[in-house]
């Protein structure tokens, strides 16, 4: 950044913190998600944004490398208590938090000290992936689905009580919590976001929430947000969420789909060409990009041991390498859209859940597909029906260490990632799988529902 440009980010900021002050607004959360999926954060007086906007906000590298229940490991770049970063809030989405009144947010990027870009930036790596797939004349809208579970509050050692006994998908639900999601929708409009739909899911006090999509790192900067949302709105209402990929075993988990399409200005690729279900020859070797990268694409999507408490067959989590046309239980699931919806058409990828970096889930999801525009891929035939039952579709591995295996040998990975952030994020997946290695579902579960 140049002299002119901080100057202009000066004044925008100091134009920002007087807006806030003007709210009653006194602090502003600076966020960023480590490699364990966490959200993490440094906080500021309103009054310091300007300050925070010119030099950053302090902290350590070894976040990097830090595991979900907040012990460390180490890794060749990353470990230790040595060095410091710079947190940069993007005033962009600089957003008033409407669950807390007095509070704004905005995710941050991180520097080193002499203003070099982080390697282990996740952000800034889903900026990256978004740039590259522009230079190939691609825009990439996504959107994340969020999924949790809510319960009465209590100590976490205690078994999940549910506060409504309402069916699956059910009005019953929707009836018990009419007051909580009501509040949830008012906080979500007040801050910008808009929502596509909200209904209850299948398992006991499951929810899910879809936003409008955006670029790539918006629709991160967006599960952020949302999710803090519900934390915000479920606090007010005596409730506790959970993003959490099982809250317990042998019942449907919550997932953190991944809905993407790719366009040419205003032409959908999904839709149009002459592949499989009207994609574009584009689309096509994307998506098969996406498709063959799946089992690699674990490790950053499914990142936890509960993960895999989550991705059993039969239960629409796409346990299954496979695709299909509106096929719920197939990883990658296409969704043709209305004839006359130029948006309708995209992809849905639904192994991943929210214990994933939503900025590394973003960005890798593009990797996997522009490798795979550069490899000239098509698409295998498209599964119809349950791919459990057809006993003929290559299952995705079924364990972390199984994962992180393929993430290791992923050349189109690494290349993407670079070495520094590659290694941090397989030797947390490392230390996490020795975390749990010998624990029971139970208790999987037990320690990671009240994490995420």
């Amino acid at each position: 950044m140049d002299t002119e440009q901080r100057e202009q980010a000066r004044a925008r900021a100091r134009e920002e913190a007087g807006r806030l002050a003007a709210q009653g607004i006194v602090g502003t959360a600076l966020t960023w998600v480590d490699n364990a999926g966490l959200t993490r954060v440094k906080a500021v007086p309103a009054t310091r944004l300007e300050n925070a906007v010119q030099w950053g906000v302090g902290m350590s590298p070894v976040f990097d490398v830090y595991l979900v229940d907040d012990s460390m490991t180490t890794s060749r770049h990353v470990g230790g208590p040595d060095g410091d970063l710079r947190l940069f809030p993007d005033l962009d989405r600089l957003t008033p938090l409407a669950a807390q009144p007095r509070w704004a947010w905005a995710p941050a990027d991180r520097y080193d000290v002499s203003g070099r870009e982080h390697p282990v930036c996740q952000r800034r790596f889903a900026h990256r992936m978004a740039e590259r797939a522009r230079e190939r004349g691609i825009g990439v809208l996504m959107g994340f689905e969020t999924e949790w579970v809510v319960t009465t509050a209590g100590p976490p050692e205690r078994e999940p009580r549910y506060p409504t006994a309402g069916p699956a998908y059910g009005m019953t639900r929707l009836v018990d919590l009419s007051d909580y999601l009501a509040d949830l929708l008012d906080a979500l409009q007040a801050q910008r976001v808009e929502v596509l739909q909200l209904h209850p899911e299948y398992a006991p006090g499951q929810f899910e929430v879809s936003v409008a999509p955006a670029d790539p790192v918006g629709a991160a900067d967006l599960a952020v947000l949302v999710r803090q949302t519900i934390r915000g709105v479920s606090d007010q209402h005596g409730l506790e969420p959970s993003f959490a990929p099982v809250v317990t075993p042998g019942a449907v988990g919550s997932g953190g789909h991944l809905h993407l399409s790719l366009w040419q200005g205003d032409r959908n690729l999904c839709r149009g060409g002459d592949g499989p279900c009207g994609m574009t020859a584009t689309s096509e070797a994307f998506l098969a990009g996406v498709l063959r990268a799946l089992p690699a694409l674990l490790a950053v999507g499914a990142p936890s041991p509960a993960s895999y408490l989550r991705l059993e067959p039969s239960r629409w989590a796409g346990a299954y390498q496979c695709w299909g046309l509106e096929n719920r239980e197939a990883a990658l699931r296409f969704v043709a859209g209305a004839p006359e919806d130029p948006g309708g058409a995209n992809a849905e990828v639904k192994c991943f859940d929210q214990a994933a970096n939503p900025y590394l889930a973003t960005g890798a999801v593009i990797a996997a597909g522009l490798a795979g525009l550069d490899s000239g891929l098509t698409l295998p035939p498209p599964v119809a029906g349950d791919p459990a039952r057809k006993g003929r579709e290559k299952r995705l591995p079924t364990s972390l260490p199984a994962a992180l295996e393929h993430f290791e040998a992923s050349d189109a990975l690494r290349e993407a990632l670079g070495d520094p952030l590659f290694e941090s994020i397989a030797a947390v997946r490392r230390a996490e799988a020795e975390l749990f290695a010998g624990a029971g579902p139970q208790d999987i579960a037990a320690a990671t529902r009240g994490r995420y």
